[in-house]
């Protein structure tokens, strides 16, 4: 069994359609003050496919211990590792490699960045269509050589309020219409909920 196998899996890949919007909203309104979406809605959404990743492959095939100091690993599955990307709109948009905001580390890791892992990235697009995407490091490392570096990542712009350094919207383009690339339609639904985001902290303080 490998990664790949949750894409081919016809009666998961239903349950994926069905549940990662509804997941994905939860974890916003999670994240939501005052109708704004805050940062830490990427730890949720990348905690939910982690854990889909554990219902699919069992927890000892998920390795979730990983030290902050692996740059780009989230998670490992039997042994590979795999980066976790979401990205947001109908087109998609770059994708964080590293989050450092510091000029000549940025161009020092560009010139240096070769991909490591497999990536699974998320296009989320809400009252429409995106798509659960797995992006193999080879095809990465392909589209890195046939482009060129100064097209595949995206560097900070000076005096602007840096983001870090990410792969391109041109490069991921390529990529998620790779032959090798597999993924998976997701209508992005937003199934209405009463949610309170401190209940289950509230729960939690009524316990003796």
């Amino acid at each position: 069994m490998t990664i790949t196998d949750l894409f081919k899996d016809e009666k998961l890949v239903k349950k994926i359609q069905k549940k990662l919007p509804e997941l994905f909203y939860l974890a916003e309104q999670d994240s939501s003050r005052a109708g704004k979406v805050g940062m830490e809605v990427g730890s949720a959404r990348e905690k939910i496919l982690i854990a889909l990743l554990i219902y699919k492959f069992g927890q000892d095939n998920v390795e979730t211990d990983i030290p902050i100091t692996e740059k780009e690993v989230d998670v490992r599955v039997f042994g590979k590792p795999i980066s976790i990307k979401t990205t947001t709109g109908k087109r998609l948009g770059s994708v964080k490699l590293i989050w450092t905001v510091d000029a000549e580390k940025s161009l020092n890791f560009s010139q240096e960045y070769s991909p490591r892992c497999d990536i699974i990235l998320v296009q989320i697009n809400w009252g429409d269509w995106g798509w659960l995407f797995f992006l193999p490091r080879k095809i990465q490392i392909e589209t890195l050589h046939d482009i060129g570096r100064d097209k595949y990542i995206n560097l900070p712009k000076a005096g602007t309020n840096p983001r870090g350094v990410e792969i391109s919207s041109e490069a991921l383009n390529i990529l998620t219409i790779h032959p090798q690339s597999l993924k998976i339609p997701i209508k992005w639904d937003k199934k209405i909920i009463d949610y309170n985001p401190y209940e289950r902290w509230l729960k939690l303080w009524e316990r003796d």
